[in-house]
């Protein structure tokens, strides 16, 4: 069986009022994955982000050097992959 190690920091920017980044985390959570979150109402926060990734919407997904954004249900496939998740319905 292959590992399934997950890389070892999970970054999430992400807004309180986001439906897609409240998704993501909850989807975070149920598969017991740790993560860092940092709040983009933040200005600081925005312009750390736009400098790390080049982009300005939420969510955005850093693990390990991969950096992912856009919907949960487009980050979604890419996570199960990365995390070494099956996909379950």
């Amino acid at each position: 069986m292959a590992s399934t190690a997950a890389p070892a920091d999970i970054l999430v920017y992400s807004t309180p009022t986001c439906p897609d980044c409240r998704a993501l985390k909850a989807w975070l959570h149920e598969h017991g994955i740790a993560f860092t979150e940092r709040d983009l109402t933040d200005p600081d926060v925005v312009a750390e982000a736009k400098a790390r990734t080049g982009v300005r919407v939420a969510p955005i997904t850093i693990a390990g050097d991969v950096v992912l954004y856009g919907t949960f249900a487009t980050q979604r496939p890419q996570l199960e992959v990365l995390l070494g998740l099956g996909r379950t319905a």
